[in-house]
This record gives C-alpha cells, sequence and structure tokens, in this order.
C-alpha cells in the first residue's frame, strides 16, 4: 500500500511539473503575442514617441556626436577614418527633421519599370524630377532650362554614361579622357574599370597634348583641393563635362548659375544622403542625354524608384525650409553652413598652432543665395606635410590617422586629401591630434 501510494504521488508530481511548464510556455507565447499585436495596433505612436524623445536628446548640443560612446583613455588608441567622404555629418540634421522627411511605399507602387514612358528619361520618377528642378532654382546654382534630366545611381554611374555617350565606335584611336591634376581619385579607376577600347584615361590634363579628340573633366569645386576650376587645354576637339558635386551654398558661394553642356550633380554632397545612390545630370543636347539613357538602360534597366521618390521628399524638405526659414535649425544649408565654417576655422587655428602643415587659402565671393561674403569652406582638406615629412599620408597613419595620399591625385605624397564631412567626435579628435603635432615633438610622432 505505501509502495502504490509512493508511484502515486511521483507520477503525480511529475505530471503536475510538466503542467506548470506548458502553462509557464503558453503564457509566455501569449505575452509574445499581445507584444506584437500591441506594435502592430499602436506602431505609429511608439515610433513617435521614440522618435520624439531622439531629437530631444540630439537637440541638448549642436556640437553632440551619433557616434558610439567613448570612454576615458579609449580615444588615444582610436583610429580615425577620415579617407572616405562619408557625409555622416548630416545625420545629426536629418534626425532632428524627424517625420518631416518620412516616406511610406506601399506594396504595390513602384512595379513597373518605367516611370514616365513619354520622357527621353523612361525611369525619371515625375516628382524627382520636379523636387531637383525646384531646389536648383531656390538655390541658383544651375541653369535647367533646355536641359534634359538624366537620373542615375549616383554619379559613378552617369560618369560612365557620359563617356559611353560621348565616344564613338569604330574610330582608330580611343578617345582620351583627362582632368587637371590634383584630379578626383577615382575618375582614372572608373575610366579604366571596363578596359574599353572606346576611351582611355590620359592624366593631368595640364600637360595633355595629344591630338585627337578628348574629354576634359572639370570638377568645379574640386575635389581635392576646394578650387574653383575651368576648362584648361588650350584645343579643338574636346568636350567639357562638369562635375558640380560640391556647388552648393554649405560649400562655397553661389555666385552664379552654373551653364555648361553637360552637368553632373550628386545627392550625397548635397542632403547627405549617399545611401539612395542618386545622382542626376543636367544635358543640353539630346542625342547625348539618349545615349546616357541608353547606357543607363543596359547597365541597371533604370534607377531605383524608391530612391528616387525618398530623394524627391527630402528634397522638397530642404525647398521648403528655404523658403520658410533661414533658421539654423531648420534649414539644412545654414545647418551644413555654420558646420563647416566651425570646422575650418579649428583646423586652421591646429594647422597654425603644429606649424608642420599648410591648407590651402580660398579668395572669398559673394553668394547669391544667402547674401553672406565668405571664403570656400570645401568637403574635404587638402593638406601638405613641411619637410621634413615625405610621405604625409604614412605619417599621419602612424599617428592614427587614415587620410588619401596624393598619389591618387596625380601629384605628390607630401599631400592627402581628408575628408571633412564626419561626424563630430572624429573631426574634434583629428584637430586635437593635428594641433599636438609640433616641430619639438615631431619625431615622438613619427615613432622614432
Amino acid at each position: 500500500m505505501d509502495s502504490a501510494r509512493s508511484i502515486f504521488t511521483a507520477r503525480n508530481l511529475m505530471v503536475l511539473s510538466l503542467a506548470i511548464n506548458v502553462s509557464f510556455i503558453l503564457r509566455l507565447g501569449y505575452q509574445t503575442f499581445d507584444i506584437k499585436r500591441e506594435q502592430l495596433i499602436g506602431g505609429d505612436g511608439a515610433r513617435r514617441e521614440a522618435l520624439s524623445t531622439q531629437r530631444a536628446h540630439l537637440s541638448v548640443s549642436t556640437t553632440s556626436s551619433s557616434s558610439p560612446t567613448t570612454f576615458p583613455g579609449e580615444d588615444r588608441h582610436r583610429v580615425i577614418n577620415l579617407d572616405h567622404g562619408d557625409p555622416t555629418m548630416y545625420e545629426r540634421f536629418w534626425q532632428q527633421v524627424g517625420d518631416k522627411a518620412t516616406v511610406v511605399i506601399p506594396g504595390w507602387q513602384s512595379i513597373s519599370y518605367f516611370s514616365d514612358i513619354g520622357n527621353l528619361c523612361w525611369f525619371l520618377e515625375p516628382e524627382f524630377a520636379k523636387q531637383l528642378l525646384r531646389l536648383h532654382k531656390i538655390v541658383g546654382n544651375a541653369v535647367t532650362e533646355d536641359r534634359h534630366i538624366v537620373v542615375g545611381t549616383g554619379s559613378t554611374q552617369l560618369f560612365q554614361a557620359v563617356l559611353y555617350a560621348l565616344a564613338r565606335p569604330g574610330v582608330e584611336e580611343p578617345i582620351s579622357v583627362v582632368s587637371a591634376a590634383p584630379y578626383y581619385s577615382s575618375y582614372p579607376a572608373i575610366t579604366e574599370s571596363l578596359k574599353s577600347g572606346l576611351y582611355k584615361w590620359e592624366g593631368d590634363a595640364l600637360s595633355f597634348s595629344k591630338e585627337g579628340q578628348f574629354i576634359e573633366l572639370v570638377t568645379s569645386p574640386n575635389n581635392p583641393d576646394g578650387y574653383v576650376r575651368d576648362s584648361v587645354v588650350n584645343k579643338s576637339g574636346g568636350v567639357l563635362v562638369h562635375d558640380f558635386a560640391y556647388y552648393w551654398p554649405q560649400y562655397t558661394p553661389i555666385t552664379s548659375p552654373a551653364d555648361y553642356d553637360i552637368m553632373l550633380f550628386t545627392l550625397s554632397k548635397t542632403t547627405g544622403h549617399a545611401g539612395m545612390r542618386i545622382g542626376w545630370a543636367l544635358v543640353k543636347d539630346r542625342e547625348i542625354a539618349k545615349r546616357m539613357v541608353k547606357y543607363i538602360e543596359l547597365n541597371s534597366i533604370g534607377v531605383s524608384k524608391d530612391s528616387q521618390l525618398r530623394a524627391a521628399k527630402v528634397f522638397k524638405v530642404v525647398s521648403d525650409s528655404c523658403e520658410s526659414s533661414r533658421d539654423t535649425t531648420e534649414s539644412l544649408f545654414e545647418f551644413a553652413y555654420h558646420l563647416m565654417v566651425e570646422r575650418w576655422q579649428n583646423l586652421r587655428a591646429a594647422v597654425k598652432r603644429s606649424g608642420m602643415f599648410s591648407l590651402p587659402e580660398f579668395s572669398p565671393g559673394l553668394c547669391k543665395f544667402t547674401g553672406r561674403f565668405f571664403e570656400p569652406q570645401p568637403a574635404f582638406a587638402w593638406l601638405k606635410c613641411e619637410e621634413p615629412i615625405e610621405d604625409c599620408e604614412s605619417f599621419l597613419r602612424s599617428n592614427k590617422i587614415l587620410t588619401r595620399s596624393g598619389t591618387h591625385f596625380g601629384v605628390g605624397p607630401q599631400y592627402v586629401r581628408i575628408s571633412l564631412l564626419d561626424r563630430d567626435d572624429n573631426i574634434d579628435l583629428f584637430v586635437e591630434r593635428l594641433s599636438n603635432i609640433r616641430k619639438d615633438n615631431l619625431y615622438q610622432h613619427m615613432g622614432e
């Protein structure tokens, strides 16, 4: 009898334990379901509350950073990568803008390849075209009348499309592609990437003397040194392609609308949205524009509609802020202008204190968009290391600062290009390190 009672009790305990575990699992499952249901029902409110909290945190200081928090002593060993022109400095502005730039795209939208079948650029979204024309008109940095708009996956694809459009099959010699040094470091690589027999990179336009047709790339303001440029090849048979990625009022005075046959622009340096991969060209000649569209059709069958729709919304927010307020907290161009002023002032002070470096000097000009008289404040610093430093990139790397050597831009290793578009904490730390490099402790910084 006692034996039966003990067996019964053990069985009961086993069943009870199993029942409790099953109950717990089911309860956990119901709680998870309730949480997900609550998120689905009230998700918009939750997101608004989260964004509101985030904006409040970001508005505390105009010099705060969206980078991860660092602890005392970490900065000493942290590597700063200022090689790429990744425009993360714009994050703070767009976080503060919040829902104004949010785009909701239904699942059924943007299914077709075609955007506007009646347009020469058949994959160009009408709303994107409308908003970019509006912004150019407000800023006054480009003539848009009697131009064809060609949208591309960043200005890189547009540059490739231009080469395709201007090259002619069946010629004995490939068309020469040149740009005055220091030129944008990616021009040679992009030109030679397809190993085409239709065009060929010929280097520095200042020393170009080859006979025959040529394409001259004019970047103004120039990447990497920031100077306003004109063409330099003094001979016939050439076609000019103007890259105006940085002709915006946060970087340089807008003195007059650019008026050239082929003009390239990119969203990444205009609003900071590099990840959208959107660029556009304003092209006067219909046949050139048509061939550019054909290249993009062959290369990627058009350009993302979703990116264009998002870019259109971003442009609308920027244009609205320009028309309603010039306040630094609401206008993108004011925000970026004041941030670049601060960065260039701090950088020039650090260079002066160090005595081991030099920077380009710029002449001020009147910006017709803002009414300001100011010096250009480029997106990149073209830094020169003075003697005895021979290889500026290697020297700065030894100080945990990654830059891009002048050798990539067609000049010597005593120069480097440094991005000033990074987050605040990286720029601040870079300036601090640079100011601490002086003649009296130079060999310490050279690792000797």
